[in-house]
């Protein structure tokens, strides 16, 4: 060891002092100072997250300044239809066509015909009529109940078809001819007759004046019924220029009585049949009618 005149020096390595720490005091002196480490990292991160942020506006106000700069360059100019924003103008459609569209007629269409104009005249009543068209097959079926069919028979002289004053009250009225037929099931028998007028108002009429009673028509396996005073169940009705009527009892002669069911319900089964056939004849009238106007 030597002093001079700065001081006391030492000459070798193994007593050398940090400069910090001129006295020898740190017992440690390779650690490292976490501390500083710790700010320094963190300063460096804060000064690129600075630069990122700063990069980021940059980069979005030069878009903003580009796109501001290509609208205001192509406002007006060729090629961009005169739009400010540079998108093609919408093409305009044709509002008109060439073709001529639907038209509409402002009046209703007529009603179609009612099929009871058709059966209330002679003048527009021209189906053929007869025992067979009026009374067709060899059975009837109404409903679960069968009825076989008997005879039949069509005449011109409308108080032969009748009994007592009925046959007046029909040639007072004017009637034209008289249909009739018999049906028969399990002993019992009933005779519809449907008398035919040239308008619906006399056969309402003859029907309204109805007195005695329509003729029993036997034959084709019925036996003769209804006659010689035995008393029988008799209806009248009319539909259009038709007057239709029954009478209807036991083949056996027994009287009737209001309650025989059988009786009863054989003669409003051929009343409502008869009824449906005459509306028949109206419905086809009327829609060959309203086919022939189309």
């Amino acid at each position: 060891m030597s002093f001079g005149q700065g001081g006391p020096s030492w000459g070798g390595p193994e007593g050398q002092q940090s400069p910090q720490d001129p006295y020898g005091t740190n017992t440690a002196p390779d650690t490292p100072d976490w501390a500083a480490l710790a700010d320094a990292s963190a300063a460096r991160a804060r000064r690129k997250r600075w630069m990122y942020i700063g990069g980021g506006v940059l980069a979005t106000a030069v878009v903003g300044a580009i796109v501001a700069t290509a609208v205001v360059t192509t406002n007006g100019k060729p090629g961009t239809n005169g739009s400010a924003t540079g998108l093609p103008t919408p093409e305009v459609l044709p509002t008109g066509s060439a073709q001529p569209g639907p038209s509409f007629s402002s009046q209703a269409p007529p009603p179609p015909p009612n099929p009871r104009d058709f059966i209330s005249s002679a003048q527009k009543d021209k189906l053929p009529l007869s025992a067979d068209s009026l009374f067709p097959g060899k059975k009837l079926k109404m409903g679960e109940r069968a009825y076989a069919k008997g005879a039949t028979n069509r005449t011109t002289s409308c108080s032969a078809a009748t009994q007592g004053a009925l046959g007046s009250v029909l040639a007072n009225n004017g009637c034209d001819q008289v249909i009739r037929a018999t049906y028969s099931t399990g002993g019992v028998a009933v005779t519809v007759g449907v008398a035919v007028f040239d308008t619906a108002a006399q056969a309402q009429k003859a029907k309204e004046q109805a007195s005695g009673g329509l003729a029993s028509l036997p034959g084709a396996g019925v036996p003769t019924f209804c006659r010689g005073g035995s008393i029988c169940r008799k209806t009248a009705n009319a539909y259009g220029r038709y007057a239709y009527f029954t009478v209807g009892g036991f083949t056996s002669g027994k009287n009737v009585v209001t309650t025989d069911k059988d009786v009863y319900t054989t003669g409003d089964d051929l009343a409502e049949f008869t009824f449906r056939q005459i509306h028949q004849r109206g419905k086809t009238q009327a829609s060959a009618a309203a086919t022939a106007g189309q």
